[in-house]
């Protein structure tokens, strides 16, 4: 098991900021970037000096909002009063908590992330229009809007559905639109199984941080559901996921080749058997939330090679 950020383990100010983002979690950002670019070569456009711009600016985003999500769990005192956590992947990135960063850098930090990814945005804008500024400003908005007030997204049981539209559909879309100037419907469909798969991270997530969040008024599905019925959300959520990429691939969005992002389901499956043997017993959860990454992730990059080379 990682051991948690100390101010002895980090000596180096960058260092430190850098374990502030979540940094394990970052490439849930850099996937769905490949979906869109994917979708974008499929009618013959795609500029790999935009696409790096885009992978770095979705990622940026994606890390700003991490840290700002650490701020407002710090102040409800979610993370504060955490004692089930499974580090790294649940309970926060610890540094506030641990004295590792000072609740003020970290604010300055992500607003500096957000800042810094809003300038990508525009830089990306002058080539792909308006309609890319509409997506980025949405993606922006739901990103912030997550944890902190007054939308506080993730508090009122809407959090999960952001983060869906956000990685499945926004991302995708958005890199696509680098590309060819324009919305692509493509994008959008290959990026909702992903979508679903992304909620399912974050609803497994939610099961050892249950306790905390239900006393720190953070309202997910999890907590509203319970663990022993949110054991269904995680099924609900995998029937989703696995019928969309079919539906995708029947209707002709897809190639045929992109059979291949099935094979990770194997990974979803392992998971399920442990979450429904473990759901109340935190400690027990690291694998499955191991399995449901990393199964999701596979998916995610399935798609986008049977996209791309189908």
């Amino acid at each position: 098991m990682a051991t948690e950020p100390t101010v002895a383990a980090l000596p180096s100010q960058p260092v430190r900021w850098l374990v502030a983002t979540r940094p394990g979690f970052l490439s849930a950002a850099v996937v769905p970037v490949f979906i869109g670019l994917a979708a974008a070569a499929q009618v013959g456009v795609l500029d790999w000096g935009m696409a790096v711009l885009t992978l770095v600016g979705a990622v940026v985003a994606h890390a700003g909002a991490n840290v700002l999500n650490d701020v407002h769990d710090h102040r409800t005192g979610a993370d504060s009063r955490n004692v089930d956590r499974v580090f790294p992947y649940t309970g926060g990135s610890r540094v506030i908590q641990n004295a590792v960063l000072s609740e003020r850098t970290m604010s300055r930090l992500g607003w500096s992330l957000l800042l810094s990814a809003a300038l990508i945005g525009l830089l990306l804008v002058s080539r792909a229009g308006d309609a890319l500024l509409v997506v980025g400003m949405l993606g922006l908005l739901l990103g912030w809007g997550y944890s902190a007030p007054p939308l506080r997204l993730a508090y009122r049981g809407a959090g999960e559905l952001a983060v869906g539209a956000s990685f499945g559909v926004l991302i995708p879309v958005g890199a696509s639109c680098v590309q060819e100037g324009r919305l692509d419907p493509t994008a959008a469909i290959a990026g909702l199984p992903y979508a679903f798969l992304v909620m399912l991270i974050l609803v497994v997530n939610q099961f050892p941080d249950s306790r905390a969040d239900a006393a720190s008024g953070k309202h997910n599905w999890v907590v509203r559901l319970g663990t022993s019925r949110g054991r269904w959300l995680y099924v609900a959520l995998l029937v989703a996921a696995l019928t969309a990429l079919a539906a995708a691939i029947h209707g002709g969005w897809l190639p045929m080749l992109s059979v291949i992002a099935f094979a990770p389901t194997l990974l979803h499956l392992v998971a399920l058997k442990i979450l429904w043997k473990h759901h109340d017993q935190a400690a027990a959860l690291e694998p499955a939330i191991e399995a449901t990454l990393r199964g999701s992730l596979l998916t995610g990059v399935g798609i986008s090679v049977g996209l791309y080379f189908g």
